[in-house]
């Protein structure tokens, strides 16, 4: 990011101007909601345009519709940022036949770069659900299906003279995090042996030489997707050759990335009142529900979009509530009475993911100023 000039707008007050490049906006999005945590069937990431190009301003929107691509146009914005991508499936041709290829068309014609942050925001700890938590006023949510197989314990053996420094390398690579704490490892002492031949080049040992070094034993828990680059990273600030290191999968569910939230309100509500607040929060044309069953409100379960793949997982953790979007016919028979299914619309559930992704950059890109989309792009009417 370069930073190319400034003006003075108050007497006492300066504002910076930075030029930005597509990649440096997207990379804040990357880095936090990385795209190998996105779902198989998703297609997240950059779909339209380069990364090297300079960004003149940036909208943000739930969809990409070719109306969103004129509202881009019309305000000089050359990056849009959806939560749903417009591009899933393969395309043979581009001629213009359906709102997704017109929608490609107009942007390619304009030189738009699209970029969507679908089921990898959904799955961020503070994306998605965290979002709709802050709306529903409620504190200290958690994951409600977490992920499974998303972690890697690393264990490499480093002499005791160069710890810090392999140790540092990893860090910096992003491995050690677990939740809100940075920097975890452990470590326990040892003693390696060896014997080098001729073709061998010891850091600590002569060739042909038998050889024992204290070392220290160092195991972090890393992000799957974060493997190789702090594998490069270790291995790079090792003093040694041939480092001897472990890659193990870890079958612990990691409660700080996945699907759906739970969490409970400060207190209890009764039934109608709660789906009228729900109704007036995430002004909804409608909510359809199952059968109230005259229990007040206390535990509630959510996901954002599409979420009833995880009402079993509602079920079993004793919500009341579980509130999402798109539930079929037949699916709201499989309440069974253990709690209400409360259907608030796609649109509605996520609409407020908009806000989360320009709060997102900013935090990172302070000078990061956006358009957020003035046009409803729900396809869904009420009448």
């Amino acid at each position: 990011m370069t930073c190319f000039c400034f003006y003075q707008i108050h007497p006492t007050s300066y504002f910076y101007i930075c030029q930005m490049n597509v990649k440096e906006i997207i990379s804040v999005l990357e880095n936090i909601a990385p795209l190998a945590s996105q779902e198989s069937y998703d297609n997240s990431g950059l779909i339209v345009g380069q990364a090297e190009m300079e960004v003149s301003n940036t909208l943000i929107s739930l969809d990409c519709t070719e109306d969103i691509i004129q509202e881009a146009i019309e305000n000089n914005c050359n990056l849009v940022i959806s939560h749903h991508p417009i591009l899933f499936k393969g395309l043979k041709k581009l001629t213009g036949s359906n709102y997704v290829e017109r929608t490609l068309l107009l942007a390619i014609k304009h030189d738009v770069a699209i970029f969507a942050a679908h089921t990898n925001l959904d799955h961020y700890l503070y994306g998605v659900n965290y979002k709709i938590a802050q709306i529903l006023g409620i504190d200290q949510p958690q994951i409600l299906a977490p992920s499974a197989q998303s972690q890697i314990k690393l264990i490499v053996y480093v002499p005791n003279d160069a710890l810090e420094k392999v140790r540092n390398a990893i860090f910096d690579a992003g491995g050690g995090t677990i939740g809100n704490y940075d920097k975890v490892s452990f470590t326990s002492d040892g003693a390696c042996t060896y014997q080098g031949n001729e073709n061998s080049n010891s850091t600590y040992a002569a060739k042909g030489e038998f050889h024992s070094e204290a070392e220290t034993k160092l195991e972090v828990l890393i992000s799957k997707y974060k493997s190789q680059k702090i594998v490069n990273a270790m291995i790079a600030a090792h003093p040694y050759e041939e480092v001897a290191y472990d890659l193990i999968p870890i079958e612990n569910l990691n409660s700080y990335e996945g699907a759906g939230m739970i969490g409970e309100l400060t207190e209890s509500i009764d039934e109608t009142s709660f789906l009228k607040i729900l109704k007036d929060k995430f002004k909804c044309g409608c909510i359809k529900h199952t059968a109230l069953r005259n229990k007040p409100i206390k535990k509630i379960a959510w996901c954002g979009g599409s979420g009833s793949f995880l009402l079993n997982a509602a079920k079993a953790k004793n919500a009341d509530i579980f509130i999402t979007g798109d539930f079929k016919y037949h699916e709201f028979f499989d309440a069974e009475d253990q709690l209400i299914i409360a259907d608030i619309g796609h649109y509605e559930s996520e609409q407020f993911t908009i806000e989360l992704i320009a709060d997102l950059i900013r935090k990172k890109i302070p000078t990061f100023a956006p358009y957020l989309t003035e046009k409803n792009t729900n396809p869904v009417n009420y009448f």
